[in-house]
């Protein structure tokens, strides 16, 4: 028997796993607001990828209409809306339910296990470049599309693998991890690094790259972030550091960071779940950063002026 999955929210992210699941022919619902439901119902799931368009009629619940626990909740909001989709899908929390989150950073693992328990919450890692455009269609910016799962103890449990089985053939990469946690730090500490970099510098990587003095501050970057990860347990593995310096030097490219597209396009950006938490974190161990703290600050004003509109 497949899962039941309950999408929360159909974004950018949840959307475009949702989608690529409910056509894959996964029994998939999705948790909305009433007038995403109205949009979904009326014109569909719209997906635009290089993988492949879509356009999808899945099924949808508001919060008040949940009545029963599913045996998978797919969690992909963003780290600020976490409380409150917490309230939203408590109802569908049974003692099966796995919760999967592919949420930024770290403290989500705390507060949904404060919340539903340690046995509900495995971890999560999405690699995925996708976007609402003004029509709230999921528009796929770049081919990855990498999904990652496992037991937070790295052990390959059955339920791991009967998930494993509900993923594969839906459309995008999908492996079940045995070392989820350090994919997670790691994920975390290229967020951090490339989001630090990008939003501080206002630019994007090529931009950054062709000035005198870029490359070497975004290794630097690189480099707090990591000094945090390890002291924490976590150091990022030689192959990881690798790519990731590669790809915050390239020159003429135009990658970005998520949270400077949110800050470029006025919207809402996730520095204290990015980049304050794991400042926090730092600072607990005495991890001198000063320039992921000027980008931190910077980040800061930006969000205190947006929450005043």
């Amino acid at each position: 028997m497949g899962l039941r999955i309950l999408v929360i929210g159909a974004g950018a992210v949840g959307g475009y796993f949702g989608g690529r699941l409910q056509e894959a022919g996964r029994d998939v619902t999705f948790l909305v607001r009433a007038g995403r439901a109205e949009r979904i119902h009326s014109e569909g799931l719209h997906i635009i990828s290089p993988h492949g368009d879509a356009i999808l009629h899945p099924k949808t619940l508001l919060a008040d209409q949940l009545t029963e626990p599913y045996d998978l909740i797919l969690l992909s909001v963003k780290a600020y809306a976490l409380e409150a989709a917490m309230n939203d899908f408590a109802s569908a929390v049974g003692p099966e339910t796995m919760i999967l989150p592919v949420l930024n950073g770290i403290r989500h693992i705390e507060l949904l296990t404060d919340r539903f328990g340690d046995k509900c919450v495995i971890g999560g890692v999405c690699l995925v470049v996708t976007q609402l455009d003004e029509d709230d269609h999921v528009v796929q910016l770049a081919e990855i599309q990498q999904l990652a799962y496992g037991e937070r103890s790295g052990e390959i449990s059955e339920r791991i693998l009967r998930l494993d089985a509900a993923m594969q053939g839906a459309g995008f990469d999908a492996r079940a991890s045995e070392c989820i946690v350090q994919e997670m730090w790691e994920k975390w500490v290229q967020l951090a690094s490339l989001g630090a970099a990008t939003c501080l510098f206002r630019g994007n990587i090529g931009e950054i790259e062709s000035v005198k003095g870029g490359t070497d501050l975004s290794l630097q970057i690189l480099s707090e972030c990591s000094a945090i990860a390890t002291a924490w347990g976590h150091p990022p593995r030689d192959a990881f550091l690798t790519r990731v310096r590669e790809a915050m030097t390239s020159p003429g490219s135009q990658f970005t960071s998520s949270m400077y597209r949110d800050l470029t396009q006025g919207r809402n950006v996730e520095v204290d779940q990015i980049l304050g938490d794991l400042l926090v974190r730092g600072r607990s161990l005495g991890i001198a950063t000063p320039l992921v703290e000027a980008a931190f600050v910077n980040l800061s004003v930006y969000q205190a002026r947006f929450s005043m509109k």
